[in-house]
């Protein structure tokens, strides 16, 4: 990606070539968008432990913010279920729920998640976010997914359950508490679930969530049947939030920045996720990862200073944002425009909103975040993606959100170890009738030499994995029943050798001299090429040994060319080539 294409833009594309026409889509989708977004960002704020209000603030700026500078058009920036409920686990350990403290110390995460963002981004290290592998991402999902729903169980049952992300603690806690179930409360809970779902499946780009909110609302009043024990959301604050700092101390910041740093890669993983699954639909933008970081920092840090949590990009309403028709950020900018409304004439309508029903739009939300046909998928295609998945679901489960995470990027960084010091590799042999080679173990009739072995190795060749290339190319030969008087290395896939592998590999090529064994080169990639120009090897192995392909060199030594045929002399940067 170029260094243009990475330039935040302070008059996005989308604005420069906006048409009358694509308001009225954008207009419909920005309103949908941003009815469903009143309950969710309730809801998800009483996931990270706070008022409902802060889910509403964290719906408008920071919304705004992405739509401006980011490279996706349909990605709807919000609080979200994961940012929520790391930002309770991180905030938890060291501030009590529902005070002053609690709500500085969040503001200044969100502030510092932001900050870590645009950092990245600006030094263009999207990159970081793939030490999180996939499966280790749909492990950690799906089990937070779980946490978050029984976290919920206390409003649908209405009864009371400690703040906890240990899975045998809620069960242990929850079992005692069964007799005390509200039975009002929990009809109302599992009622609403249902039609929630039914919504959800039936009519995703309908505001059912809205209309359930509402219709319960007028039922609780009513029925007034927050005096029958029904919990209630009660007084939300009017307008906008007044931007705070006195939290924003540097020990705070030490404090806070492990958790801000867990939020700011899973919050990028699940945004550019849900941003390439809508963006593969349209061809008319691109995505740029390190400007969707920066984007995304800015929007975090908007949100810090509405004092409210961590922002991620939806799934589900960034869904129902592309199938209600929006052509640009402009939808989202109506969203926010909705919600800034609602908080300053509308707060008091949702004074007698049941805790329950929040408590169901957080339910079917996360619904999404299980995973089980990936599990099962990946059971079927990579059994090893599928353990690491169910090590980090579990994990997370047992020990928690934090160590969850811990777990996941510890095995995705062993992974990538193992994957390099342990590469495919492979013996070749030529498709007859053309200049192709393959695995003689995965295809049959394949031509080969007496003599001969034709060695793969696929990947760059460092300290972790050049004992490895010896080893296994020491198999190879011994494998072999003829006596191997040449091998031929196709070095396609080596696009790099440090200086502990140059010395074994050079090592090895005296060796094989001393036993009578030809080594001879294919495919060297320049940056190879250079190191053993400088090395000396260059001028120990002779030009002869260099061939430019693998069927060059098999040629050759079959004495298919004339013996005074050079090889392909090696070549520096300087004059070019690969």
């Amino acid at each position: 990606m170029t260094s243009k294409a990475n330039k935040i833009k302070l008059i996005p594309d989308w604005v420069r070539n906006y048409q009358r026409p694509d308001f009225r889509f954008d207009l419909a989708a920005g309103l949908t968008v941003g009815v469903m977004l009143i309950p969710q960002g309730m809801a998800y704020a009483m996931i990270a432990g706070l008022p409902p209000v802060y889910g509403l603030y964290a719906s408008t700026l920071p919304a705004m913010v992405y739509a401006w500078f980011g490279t996706s058009r349909h990605l709807s920036v919000g609080p979200g279920a994961l940012t929520a409920l790391l930002t309770a686990a991180g905030i938890g350990l060291i501030a009590q729920t529902g005070t002053t403290e609690y709500l500085a110390m969040v503001t200044l995460l969100a502030l510092t998640v932001g900050l870590i963002q645009f950092t990245l981004g600006f030094a263009k290290l999207g990159f970081l976010v793939n030490f999180l592998s996939n499966p280790v991402f749909l492990g950690f999902t799906s089990a937070a997914a779980i946490l978050i729903g029984l976290s919920q169980l206390k409003h649908i049952l209405g009864i009371s359950l400690s703040k906890t992300q240990h899975l045998h603690e809620i069960v242990m806690e929850l079992i005692p508490q069964l007799t005390n179930i509200h039975l009002l409360t929990m009809v109302t809970g599992i009622i609403a679930v249902i039609v929630l779902f039914l919504f959800q499946k039936y009519k995703p780009t309908f505001p059912g969530a809205l209309i359930t909110v509402f219709a319960s609302i007028l039922i609780t009043w009513l029925l007034r049947l927050d005096q029958q024990g029904m919990s209630i959301v009660g007084s939300i604050p009017e307008g906008l939030p007044t931007p705070k700092f006195s939290s924003f101390t540097f020990e705070n910041f030490k404090i806070l920045f492990p958790t801000a740093f867990a939020i700011a890669l899973v919050s990028f993983m699940e945004s550019t996720a849900v941003a390439r699954a809508i963006q593969a639909r349209h061809k008319n933008y691109k995505l740029v990862t390190n400007r969707e970081l920066i984007s995304l920092g800015l929007a975090n840090m908007s949100s810090g200073l509405l004092q409210s949590i961590p922002v991620t990009g939806g799934m589900s309403r960034s869904t129902v944002n592309d199938q209600a028709g929006a052509r640009t950020g402009m939808s989202m900018i109506i969203s926010s425009v909705l919600i800034i409304l609602t908080l300053l004439f509308l707060t008091p309508l949702f004074y007698f909103l049941p805790n329950a029903i929040l408590a169901a739009v957080i339910l079917v939300a996360v619904s999404s975040l299980l995973k089980v046909s990936e599990a099962k998928k990946l059971w079927l295609l990579d059994r090893k993606d599928f353990w690491m998945m169910m090590a980090t679901f579990t994990g997370t489960l047992i020990l928690g959100i934090g160590p969850g995470i811990g777990i996941g990027v510890l095995l995705s960084l062993a992974w990538i170890i193992f994957e390099t010091s342990y590469p495919h590799h492979a013996e070749l042999g030529k498709v007859q009738g053309t200049h192709v080679f393959r695995n003689v173990r995965r295809f049959k009739g394949l031509e080969t030499a007496e003599g001969v072995l034709i060695f793969r190795f696929d990947a760059p060749l460092f300290f972790a994995n050049i004992d490895r290339f010896r080893e296994v190319l020491g198999e190879y030969k011994n494998r072999r029943k003829d006596v191997i008087h040449t091998i031929i290395i196709d070095m396609e896939s080596i696009h790099s050798i440090d200086s502990s592998a140059l010395d074994i590999f050079t090592e090895l090529v005296e060796e094989s001299g001393k036993e009578g064994v030809r080594i001879v080169l294919a495919e060297v990639k320049g940056p190879v090429r250079d190191k053993f120009h400088k090395s000396g090897l260059t001028e120990k192995l002779g030009d002869k040994h260099f061939f430019v392909t693998v069927d060059d060199a098999f040629k050759a030594i079959q004495g298919q060319h004339n013996d005074d045929t050079p090889g392909i002399a090696l070549q520096t940067n300087a004059l070019g080539g690969q």
